[in-house]
């Protein structure tokens, strides 16, 4: 999930706001006990998460992927007062952990968790929102988005993450591709060619798609 030198990485982290002591311990204890701990932000794409919602400060923030905490908090550091952000996991091992976390940051006033699948989900929600951030399984990234941008408000936001796939999009067309990869590429295409939404990739990690809809 690094595609820069490893010493640039550090440089760019040691040069970039420090995260609070509950951040710090979430991505500890998630290393510690949780499975498949790469799926957390992490230290830099979390601060970056956390600048376009101050830039942005939305009133209304959708994340699909909640994992354990960790980006949720950062999004919400931008809301404007009054602000709500909904977030939707299917994960209930993970709900008691995540509300505690929610509850110790002292936000849990501002965020409405959402078990179940996103799919189920979104089309219940009567928001409009001014930024998305998407994290979750691969395969349904399309239908994600497909749900979420006639909810987004002109000149909002959509993130998506993983759109590099530890550079497996890379792989040529005629080679076979894992499914995931496949969706990911095929994603990243449909984006690329909306005239509905400006974009841009980063390559922050694991490659973070950006969209801004028109």
């Amino acid at each position: 999930m690094q595609y820069t030198d490893s010493n640039l990485q550090a440089y760019a982290e040691n040069h970039t706001e420090s995260t609070s002591s509950l951040l710090s311990r979430i991505h500890q204890e998630t290393y510690a006990q949780v499975p498949m701990p790469q799926m957390l932000s992490g230290h830099l794409q979390g601060r970056v998460l956390a600048a376009f919602s101050h830039m942005l400060r939305p009133t209304r923030i959708l994340e699909i992927g909640t994992y354990t905490g960790y980006s949720a908090l950062c999004l919400v550091e931008g809301l404007q007062p009054g602000g709500l952000l909904h977030t939707i996991d299917k994960n209930e091992a993970l709900e008691t952990t995540v509300r505690v976390y929610f509850e110790q940051a002292g936000v849990a006033h501002k965020i409405k968790y959402h078990i179940g699948k996103a799919i189920d989900i979104i089309p219940k929600l009567d928001e409009v929102f001014d930024l998305v951030f998407i994290d979750a399984d691969k395969k349904n990234y399309s239908h994600y988005y497909d749900l979420v941008l006639g909810r987004v408000r002109p000149g909002g936001f959509i993130i998506v993450d993983n759109v590099l796939w530890g550079g497996k999009v890379l792989t040529r067309s005629d080679q076979c591709m894992d499914k995931r990869t496949q969706a990911l590429a095929n994603f990243n295409a449909q984006v690329h060619h909306d005239v509905r939404v400006a974009n841009v990739l980063l390559p922050i990690r694991d490659g973070l798609m950006v969209l801004r809809k028109k």
